[in-house]
């Protein structure tokens, strides 16, 4: 396949009013909001019966609140659907039964479940590496057994661990490892858009897959409405290509469409693997600017750990498959025997009541002995996560946070902003990256611990995302993690009281509005 055809595949469409109106994405919003007025219609026509109507709401409401303070959801919530009922009880339940419920999912939560219960015991776990962790109070095998409720997540020793600072550099490497492709090549990404990146990585994949390499590629739905066009697969298919679309978009309202696979996942051979923030466009790599400077983070593992990775990849690519296969799991990984520390890829799911993302950093904060250094491009907390930053910092931990400098959504950082008294006010120093956006999501502490991966300090990757990351124990690239840290810390401005009391109207009001609904976020 030449080059002039990946280029094709990989070239920006041109934007415009005239095809915006017949496309896909156009269609698909307009039959939504059909579907919406019918429901707010419905809702005007019993206001015809008022004085009926106006006692069955009372009902109605008081029945809705005894639900919300017995239901399992965090506090912070709770308060938002409280409001939405006192305003407009009836169509407010509706949305709420809409989200709680497994409307137009529940073959997926079932399916989901099904896969989870078969590969549970895929991958053992290496009883000498737990009995090493026992020896000190790290936290790390304890927190090991509390993971493996909700999934397959061994930690494992002799596995090589490279942390690359900027989305450019995890590039330059993952051409150099596809390039090296002999068997497989898995790819799961939240973003993939035409572009110089894209195309760079596609040229490879063609030639690969024409050379008898299997290659598969997973993308979020999402991207056949913004990034993609609607028939990219089977383009991609032309080529050799297996690729799939998660959950791609409808026209029916669904609450499926809240669950997003936001993960980012490489797996070359079973053998090396990547993750981190980096999405699969040309921002992500500042062959573009959107934002200022794209400050992002990854990962490259070789060893045994990767086969993790794997699993995770070949749960969501039999999501639809009627017989799954999960052959390349036990696939004969080499060990890297100079490989210092401990590593354990996890994932997290939308659909079970572990907040296993959440739960991660709260470990990490509330066994913090040093310091908490924190990457993140949002700032949207609950009660729970924002008390454990607050308790680390109040019992004397050094916790500070990066955030971005220069927004890509102005509604999140208005509600990042609601944030920053409180936290400055316990003693959590906050930085703001003024060259511009910081997409890397890490936790490192005590020189000793970090996770690096795809989760944000906010409600859709913590609540409602498929998400994944990397957590390190004692493993060498933590030192560069620390030193990265420090060094983007440098180039950005902190936040003080006298910058919170004298930030901008806008964002003061729009974060304390914005913060009413900030769970539906």
């Amino acid at each position: 396949m030449t080059k002039e055809t990946a280029f094709r595949l990989a070239k920006p469409k041109k934007k415009g009013l005239l095809p915006l109106l017949f496309s896909r994405f156009f269609i698909i919003a307009l039959l939504l909001v059909w579907q919406v007025l019918l429901i707010v219609g419905f809702y005007g026509w019993l206001n015809d019966y008022f004085t009926y109507f106006s006692a069955f709401i009372g009902l109605f409401s008081l029945a809705m609140v005894i639900y919300l303070f017995n239901n399992r959801m965090d506090s912070t919530a709770k308060l938002t659907w409280m409001l939405i009922l006192s305003v407009v009880p009836l169509p407010g339940a509706i949305l709420l039964w809409f989200t709680q419920t497994n409307a137009g999912h529940r073959w997926i939560t079932h399916r989901v479940a099904e896969l989870i219960d078969e590969t549970k015991d895929a991958i053992p776990q290496d009883a000498d590496v737990l009995t090493a962790l026992a020896e000190n109070d790290s936290g790390t095998g304890d927190l090991s057994t509390y993971l493996n409720r909700s999934g397959c997540f061994p930690i494992y020793d002799h596995t090589e661990v490279r942390y690359f600072t900027l989305g450019e550099d995890k590039f330059a490497a993952m051409l150099e490892e596809l390039k090296r492709a002999e068997q497989s090549i898995f790819m799961e990404y939240f973003i993939i858009e035409e572009g110089y990146m894209w195309g760079e990585i596609l040229k490879i994949l063609i030639e690969k897959a024409a050379a008898g390499v299997d290659v598969r590629v997973l993308y979020d739905g999402m991207c056949e409405l913004s990034t993609l066009p609607a028939n990219y697969r089977k383009l991609l298919s032309q080529h050799g290509i297996k690729a799939k679309a998660f959950s791609p978009i409808r026209p029916f309202l669904s609450s499926h469409y809240n669950y997003r696979d936001h993960r980012k996942i490489l797996v070359i051979d079973g053998k090396v693997a990547f993750n981190g923030g980096v999405n699969l466009a040309d921002e992500y790599i500042n062959h573009i600017e959107r934002f200022g400077h794209w400050k992002d983070t990854a990962l490259m593992l070789k060893g045994p750990a990767v086969r993790s990775f794997t699993l995770l990849f070949l749960q969501m690519w039999n999501i639809d498959e009627k017989v799954s296969d999960f052959s390349p799991v036990t696939a004969e990984v080499l060990e890297s025997p100079d490989a210092q520390g401990y590593v354990m890829p996890y994932g997290d799911c939308p659909l079970d009541n572990d907040k296993v993302g959440e739960a991660v950093y709260m470990d990490i904060l509330n066994r913090a002995n040093d310091y908490v250094y924190i990457m993140s491009p949002y700032l949207i907390l609950d009660g729970e996560l924002e008390t454990a930053l607050k308790f680390a910092a109040q019992r004397g931990i050094d916790v500070r946070l990066i955030l971005p400098g220069i927004p890509d959504k102005k509604m999140a950082y208005a509600l990042a902003k609601s944030h920053y008294a409180s936290l400055v006010d316990a003693g959590v120093k906050i930085y703001e990256y003024t060259p511009g956006f910081v997409h890397a999501k890490v936790f490192v502490s005590d020189d000793c611990k970090a996770v690096v991966g795809t989760i944000n300090l906010d409600y859709r990757s913590l609540y409602h995302h498929f998400e994944c990351a990397t957590y390190l124990y004692q493993t060498p690239c933590i030192a560069d993690i620390h030193a990265d840290f420090l060094a983007t810390q440098e180039k950005c401005r902190q936040v003080t009281p006298e910058s919170i009391k004298n930030e901008s109207a806008y964002y003061k009001i729009m974060g304390s509005l914005m913060k009413f609904i900030a769970p539906l976020m």
